[in-house]
């Protein structure tokens, strides 16, 4: 399967009628999530795709998410009807200016301008999100649409700007970037996407296979993996007199309190009790039993 055939399946409308996903949106589960892959009556609509037993939805397309109906794909052969250009500014302090890129992206002639003072740190920057749904809007009605932006270090670094990139893609949206290493206008099937997504990819491996290795190095050392904990002793004494009542882990878990972090006041979940009791039999198991003289 190649990149595109998501692509290739939202350009039907799904025929279940338990899903009915519009054409332009992913598939959905019957709980309103997105889902992990397109339903086969969908998928099989595309010819080269009739005997593949799955399709996959892309990342872009966030499955497991809440699902929302996107805009409909411009039809299959149609010319833009016109270009627009879209810009946005970002300074990471309040005391930064944003003259400089401002007066730049007019310069350039573009006339629609987001801009927001917010951290490079920041995960939701809602000026850029504004900048990036309007472009969509604007490419669904047969529009070419190219944000515009002064320098690549405005959009993020790393991941935060391959992602945008596979967002803009997915939306057929184009990139210009005044100044920098990456000046120019870039097409969403030309080089530059293919290179972030690519970083992107290897950047995700990279941490992956860090964190690995930070794990393993924890487990050697006999640190415990994970965030702090939330069992004692006291809930442990308590977990083992409730299971000796042939209570369910989840009635178990109801009746245990947190008592410390973060979390103190809430019940823990079942996977948390069931591995406190695993632990205390395991460790139990292992000590061994005097011999009788």
């Amino acid at each position: 399967m190649s990149d595109d055939d998501f692509r290739r399946v939202e350009a039907h409308d799904c025929p279940m009628s338990a899903c009915a996903a519009p054409a332009g949106s992913p598939c959905r589960t019957g709980k309103g999530k997105v889902a992990v892959q397109y339903h086969t009556a969908r998928f099989r609509l595309v010819p080269h795709l009739a005997k593949t037993r799955n399709v996959p939805t892309p990342a872009v397309r966030k499955p497991g998410s809440v699902w929302i109906e996107l805009p409909r794909p411009v039809a299959a052969g149609a010319e833009p009807a016109g270009h627009v250009r879209i810009g946005y500014a970002r300074a990471s302090t309040i005391r930064q200016s944003l003259d400089t890129q401002l007066d730049s992206l007019k310069k350039a002639g573009v006339t629609r301008i987001f801009h927001e003072k917010i951290s490079t740190r920041a995960t939701t920057r809602p000026e850029l999100n504004r900048a990036v749904l309007l472009a969509r809007e604007l490419r669904v009605s047969g529009v070419a649409v190219t944000l515009v932006v002064h320098e690549h270090k405005r959009l993020g670094r790393g991941l935060e700007l391959a992602a945008l990139a596979e967002q803009l893609k997915a939306c057929d949206v184009g990139l210009e970037f005044l100044i920098g290493e990456l000046q120019g206008s870039h097409d969403p099937s030309g080089v530059v996407f293919t290179v972030l997504a690519a970083l992107s990819g290897m950047e995700r491996e990279y941490v992956h296979d860090r964190t690995l290795e930070g794990h393993e190095s924890a487990r050697k050392r006999g640190k415990p993996i994970g965030g702090a904990g939330v069992t004692d002793n006291d809930m442990l004494s308590i977990a083992l007199h409730l299971r000796g009542q042939e209570l369910s882990l989840r009635d178990i878990a109801s009746k245990l309190v947190i008592t410390k972090g973060k979390k103190r006041g809430q019940h823990p979940s079942p996977a948390t009790v069931l591995r406190l009791l695993r632990e205390h039999d395991e460790a139990k198991a292992a000590v061994p039993v005097p011999a009788r003289g």
